[in-house]
C-alpha cells in the first residue's frame, strides 16, 4: 500500500518541477511578500493538480471528456487571468517595504488555483504518469486516496523548496527595487499568457 503513496510523491515532484505561470507567481510573491505568500500560492496550484489527479486515479471519464472537450475556452480563461496579473504588475508603481503580516492570502490561493485548473491537458499528463509508474485504475478508494495524497505532497514539496530558495536569495540581497522587479515579472507573465493564446487559437 505504501508504494502508491511514494509513487504519488514522485509523480507530484515530476509534475510540479516545470516552472510555468504559477512558478513565476510564486517567485514574485515570495520575493515581494515573503515565504508564507509563496507557500499560499503554491498551495493553490497543488490543489488544482490534485483535482486532475483525482480524475485520472478514479477514472472519472465523463468529467475528463467534458473538460478536454472544452479545454480551448478554459485555456483562454486562464490566459486572460495571467495576462491581467502580468499587466497589473507591469503598471505597478509600488516600491515600499511591506509589513511582515501577509494579507490577501485567499486571493493568492484562488488566483494560483484558477491558473492551475485552467489546464485540462493535465489529465492526460497524469494518465501518462500513472501508466509509466504501472498504476492501473484502482477499485479501492483507500489506495487511490494514497496516490492523490502522494501527488499533493510531491507538488507542494516542490513549491515549498522553491519558496524557501527564493526567500533565502531575498535575505542575501541587500539592494533591490520592487518597482522594476514587478515590471520584470509582469513582462514574463505577459509572455506566458501570449503563448497560451497563440497555442490555443492557432
Amino acid at each position: 500500500m505504501e508504494s502508491y503513496l511514494i509513487k504519488g510523491i514522485l509523480i507530484g515532484l515530476l509534475f510540479g518541477i516545470p516552472v510555468g505561470a504559477v512558478g513565476v507567481m510564486t517567485v514574485q510573491r515570495t520575493f515581494r511578500y515573503g515565504f508564507r505568500a509563496g507557500l499560499i500560492t503554491g498551495l493553490g496550484s497543488s490543489v488544482a493538480d490534485c483535482f486532475y489527479a483525482c480524475i485520472g486515479a478514479f477514472g472519472l471519464t465523463l468529467l475528463s471528456d467534458f473538460l478536454l472537450k472544452h479545454q480551448t475556452i478554459i485555456h483562454i480563461i486562464g490566459g486572460i487571468l495571467v495576462f491581467t496579473m502580468g499587466f497589473r504588475l507591469l503598471i505597478s508603481k509600488e516600491n515600499k517595504v511591506l509589513p511582515k503580516q501577509v494579507t490577501g492570502g485567499l486571493k493568492m490561493f484562488l488566483s494560483s488555483f484558477v491558473v492551475g485548473i485552467t489546464n485540462p491537458a493535465a489529465i492526460l499528463t497524469f494518465l501518462f504518469a500513472f501508466s509509466y509508474f504501472e498504476i492501473k485504475k484502482q477499485t479501492e478508494w483507500f489506495t487511490s486516496i494514497q496516490l492523490i495524497m502522494g501527488v499533493f505532497i510531491g507538488t507542494y514539496l516542490w513549491w515549498g523548496v522553491l519558496s524557501m530558495f527564493v526567500y533565502f536569495i531575498k535575505q542575501k540581497t541587500k539592494h533591490y527595487n520592487f518597482r522594476y522587479m514587478n515590471k520584470f515579472w509582469g513582462v514574463i507573465l505577459l509572455i506566458f499568457s501570449t503563448s497560451v493564446f497563440i497555442k490555443t487559437l492557432f
